[in-house]
């Protein structure tokens, strides 16, 4: 038997130190390419039933088959677009309306501020005017970066969809790639891990969409009984930003806020009402719906979506959650990764998850992992 090398603990800690470090980095200059592919794993993952349900009832070749998965997720997406359009397309109608209701509203606003802080409208009015004037000099430059902010997301979005039907086309390939970079003594493990972590993200994914669904539906309801005008937007806006953790919510409520401003006044029911909504969510919703899936710590999970926004922007928010439970699960099935497991976990977990049990047989397929 080989003999067992027992390093140092500094030595073990500059070595994570430097692993995490080359991390980081790596995803910092790959994001361009990391991103989409995670995503596009998401997504796969989504629609695996649905590519298996055409292969196996319907019938379909596998190329066709991941066609068509796509497709159903693109008209979902699209449909979803579709009615966020129409709503800003009816405030777009009302906009002389919006104009009078804003300008009686600064109005107020300006008395208000020269009442209390003895700051003359006139002053003000020239703040405002130098303010809109720089605003206009740096248009154009404002144009060409919102333009190419739309291009990129245009093409990120692209690469995401190209991702999934190809994640989804060679999704057996992959997996026995997976299984042959290891020895083969490794091979029940790297096939529980795969399946572990192929049932962790579905479930997470439509935890996330039900969420979704239930927090617009109950935002529109208050909305509605507040008499606000525009609740099927905002309350659709708020269920969709509630996907980006802990920061979804604050913008969410920002673009509210500006519109209520705008059209009813209604600003404090409206802050109290969303910000019972999220209470609501962050207390019940997400740990029934979600949390359950992923048992991550609430320290670890704030930690992960500060990181992921400081290195990927809004994408790494969003991808925090499920790239640490992916870890986890990973850490979860490798005895010396295990202690890190118990870092990301919750105090909950009081025993490891049993072993998946996995059958490896030739030119057949394991149950519960579905390729």
């Amino acid at each position: 038997m080989k003999p067992t090398i027992i390093l140092p603990f500094y030595v073990k800690f500059g070595i994570v130190l430097l692993s995490l470090i080359a991390l980081f980095y790596i995803a910092i200059l790959g994001k361009g390419i990391l991103a989409p592919m995670i995503f596009a794993l998401l997504s796969a993952t989504l629609l695996l039933p649905v590519a298996g349900y055409l292969e196996k009832k319907c019938k379909f070749p596998r190329s066709l088959a991941a066609v068509c998965a796509v497709l159903l997720l693109l008209v979902c997406i699209a449909a979803v677009f579709y009615i966020v359009a129409s709503q800003i397309n009816g405030v777009a109608n009302d906009l002389p309306l919006l104009k009078i209701q804003v300008r009686s509203t600064l109005t107020a606003l300006q008395n208000w501020i020269t009442l209390k802080f003895h700051v003359e409208i006139i002053r003000q009015n020239n703040y405002l005017t130098n303010a809109a004037s720089q605003l206009l000099n740096s248009g154009p430059s404002i144009i060409g970066a919102t333009l190419r902010s739309v291009m990129s997301n245009l093409i990120f979005f692209l690469f995401i969809m190209i991702d999934s039907f190809f994640l989804l086309y060679y999704r057996r390939l992959l997996v026995k790639f997976l299984v042959a970079v290891f020895r083969e003594e490794n091979s029940k493990t790297v096939y529980a891990i795969i399946a572990q972590v192929q049932s962790k993200i579905k479930q997470y994914i439509r935890g996330l969409l039900l969420e979704m669904i239930i927090v617009s539906s109950v935002c529109c309801l208050a909305l509605w009984i507040l008499g606000i005008k525009y609740f099927i937007l905002l309350g659709l806006l708020t269920g969709l930003l509630n996907l980006l953790p802990y920061i979804g919510i604050f913008i969410s409520l920002l673009l509210s806020i500006m519109v209520t401003v705008a059209t009813a006044g209604h600003v404090l029911l409206l802050i109290a009402t969303l910000f019972g909504i999220h209470l609501l969510d962050a207390n019940l919703l997400l740990p029934l719906i979600v949390g359950a899936k992923v048992r991550l710590n609430a320290l670890i999970t704030i930690l992960g979506v500060i990181v992921g926004g400081s290195i990927w922007g809004i994408t790494g928010a969003f991808l925090a959650i499920p790239i640490i439970a992916i870890t986890k699960i990973i850490c979860e099935r490798i005895d010396s990764l295990k202690p890190w497991s118990i870092l990301l976990g919750d105090e909950r977990d009081e025993k490891p998850p049993a072993p998946l049990k996995v059958t490896i047989k030739e030119n057949t397929h394991i149950k519960s992992l579905q390729i």
